[in-house]
């Protein structure tokens, strides 16, 4: 465990406070992240809740720094106004987008985000969707399961020497995937404009068309951001192209794919199989046919950080308090900018 000794040059350490819901605060925060904080930083009175911060003005007034995760509540000018002091936030989970505001932006406060420690549960859910997929395990244990142990009809599968893999979009994710995807007897294809061909090979990844990778592709998972331009992104027609006992992971964003058009692909196409992650809305609504498509499985948003996992979303907030404490760079400074390639 490192240790964070509070620079000898400093005059005084930064003021902070936990600002999120107790429950929340307990999850991501550690003990060992909470020592840190306090190593570093000058932490005053109680965590501030999305509920009881305004109650504080005493600790709010005073405040420098602000660590976070999910329930984070919006930094708007009332805010702001509560925190005049305010210089920097470091968010313990991924996107920044639903509490950040051009107010924010304008009073120049230091925005930092824990979406690459979140990139690494998801890459590491993904690896195993992958493997199992071309093994078809989990359409073979449904099969087991309905017919009550007789000899199992035995389901075409490419297994994984030789297999394709198609990833959509080569972002934070995506490329994580795609690097631990080398350890595999593999070939790698993937659907990303946004990158060039040599990035791509250096990846070990081979760019093709959207229509491509579907149609190549043992197994398709979806790492693209949710964005304007990305919704619907995933047609009916693409799916209709897969190849036969092909699977489709979705760990990205539901409103990525255009629900009614998987469900009509793979209600024609019982070969198909499915491992949905995210839907939109989520969860699907009641009587979604998502429930009842006996080819697709969901499971509730868990390929993200969880438990434990959490804890190494704060360690990257505590090191990059760190950092701007000693005036280094910060490695995951969310800016306007970056924020609009953002999911």
């Amino acid at each position: 465990m490192k240790t964070y000794p509070f620079p000898s040059g400093a005059i005084c350490k930064p003021k902070a406070v936990f600002l999120l819901a107790e429950a929340t605060c307990k999850l991501v925060y550690g003990p060992r992240q909470r020592e840190a904080i306090e190593a570093i930083a000058e932490v005053t009175g109680p965590i501030l809740t999305p509920w009881t911060w305004r109650q504080h003005p005493e600790i709010t007034r005073d405040a420098e720094w602000i660590f976070s995760s999910w329930s984070m509540p919006v930094v708007d000018e009332e805010l702001l106004k509560a925190f005049p002091k305010l210089r920097a936030i470091f968010y313990a989970a991924g996107t920044v987008k639903p509490f950040v505001t051009d107010a924010l932006w304008e009073r120049g406060i230091i925005v930092t985000s824990a979406f690459a420690a979140n990139a690494i549960p998801v890459a590491d859910f993904t690896i195993a969707q992958i493997i199992l997929s071309l093994k078809s395990v989990w359409r073979m244990a449904l099969q087991v399961k309905r017919d009550k142990g007789k000899t199992p009809r035995q389901i075409p599968s490419p297994g994984v020497y030789g297999a394709t893999v198609g990833l959509i979009s080569l972002g934070m994710i995506g490329r994580l995937v795609a690097e631990r995807l080398r350890e595999f007897p593999v070939d790698v294809i993937a659907y990303d404009p946004f990158v060039t061909a040599e990035t791509a090979s250096a990846l070990g990844v081979r760019l093709c068309s959207l229509d491509e990778v579907f149609e190549l592709s043992d197994v398709v998972s979806c790492h693209t951001p949710w964005l304007k331009e990305t919704e619907g992104m995933l047609r009916k027609k693409h799916f209709e192209r897969m190849k036969p006992y092909a699977t489709f992971v979705n760990t990205s964003r539901g409103a990525i794919v255009d629900e009614p058009g998987l469900v009509e692909a793979f209600s024609a196409r019982p070969d198909l199989f499915a491992l949905i992650d995210v839907t939109w809305p989520e969860p699907p609504v009641a009587g979604s046919p998502l429930y009842e498509l006996p080819n697709v499985i969901l499971t509730p948003h868990i390929a993200g950080s969880k438990n434990n996992e959490c804890w190494r979303m704060a360690q990257y907030m505590v090191d990059e308090a760190t950092r701007l404490l000693a005036g280094e760079p910060l490695q995951y400074a969310v800016t306007p900018s970056l924020l609009k390639r953002m999911a």
